[in-house]
This record gives C-alpha cells, structure tokens and sequence, in this order.
C-alpha cells in the first residue's frame, strides 16, 4: 500500500519533505502535484521507477520523460540550450512549460527518445515541487499523471490514493491543483514548435 502524506500547499513541512526523498532515495515512485496537475515521479537512476511510470500510463518507449529541475541552473546541466532559447524558455520559467531539448551526457541513454536523443525538461512553480527538489539536489524524473483513457492529469491525492494503491510508493496529498497538464515547446530542431497546448500561454512560442 501507498504512504498517504499530508505536506501544506504554501509551505510545506520541512520533516514530511525529509521523508519523501528518503523514501526516493530508496528508489520509491511517488505521485506528487504540481502547478499542472499530479505527476508520477522518482530518480533519475531508477530504472524499475521508469518501467513503472510506462506500465502505469501504458506508454512505449518512444515516450517523451520530462526531467524536473528545481531551477534554471539545474536544467543547463541535461539538456543543450542555444542563445535564442535560453531567452524565451528563462522568461517562461518557473511555470506550466515542457521544454524539449537535445540531452546532454547527464542524462542515461534510457530516459532520452530514442532516436532525437532529446529530453523534455520543465521548472514547476508549484510550493510542494520546489521543495522536494531543493531537498533531492537532483531532477526528478516525471510523467504527467494521466491514466490511460483519460485526457486530463489527475487534481486530487486521495484518489490517487485509492486508485494506485499498489502501484506507487507514495501520494503526496497538498489540496487541489490545476487539471491542465504542461504546454509543451519542442526546441530540438532550433525553432520552437508548441506540439500541446496546455496551461500554459503557448502564443509566446509561435511566431
């Protein structure tokens, strides 16, 4: 069964933190809110972490994992930004953005796509995120919690909780959170391509 731990939305709770990323340093899958909905999360070197959120969302391996980063700095160590997107993507940051990028060497060859080489990368704006990530030191490797059949990313812990008992390590309850998943910016090919259009105002990124 799932842990069910309660973390303030504003101002999370320094020991409830410290206990999560205990629990994912010990390779737990977690799902955590964040300022697009609920997401499915764990470490980078996780591997079973990995196959889980694809056998969750029933995803192939074509499937695009975002990295969240705590900041701006984090994310220039996993993935190549040039001059013209280091610009726009610093001004959309924190908030409701995927970026794909070409990874960097940073990034195990299992998380990029495999045939662009590229990752999608994000900076949540969201309390309960932020905090984990500052107390982890390292990207969260993530997945927007949208089950299969479904369309929308899932708002509320307890029927996380309910729903995915078995099959995550840990719910992170924190109140409602928006139901619109990431705008997704692809930069792999130099100009900006928005492929979703979510919470995020994707008129920045098209000419």
């Amino acid at each position: 069964m799932a842990r069910y731990l309660d973390l303030h939305p504003d101002n999370p709770q320094p020991r409830t933190v410290g206990q999560v990323v205990a629990m994912l340093r010990e390779d737990a899958l977690i799902a955590y809110p964040t300022d697009s909905g609920y997401a499915l999360g764990c470490r980078l070197d996780n591997r079973d972490g990995r196959d889980r959120i694809l056998q969750i969302r029933e995803l192939d391996d074509k499937h695009h994992f975002t990295l969240v980063c705590k900041d701006f700095s984090q994310l220039g160590q996993f993935v190549h930004v040039d001059n013209h997107a280091f610009r726009a993507i610093k001004a959309a940051t924190p908030g409701p953005y995927t970026f794909i990028l070409p990874a960097t060497r940073e990034v195990p060859r299992r998380l990029m796509h495999a045939k662009k080489k590229t990752v999608g990368v994000r900076i949540s704006d969201h309390p309960v995120a932020c905090a984990l990530l500052e107390e982890l030191g390292e990207p969260l490797l993530s997945s927007t919690l949208i089950l299969p059949g479904e369309e929308e990313p899932r708002t509320l812990g307890w029927e996380i909780k309910e729903e995915l008992d078995h099959l995550v390590d840990a719910v992170i309850e924190a109140g409602d959170c928006p139901a619109l998943p990431t705008t997704v910016v692809d930069y792999s090919e130099g100009a900006p391509t928005v492929v979703r259009r979510g919470a995020g105002d994707p008129g920045r990124f098209e000419s």
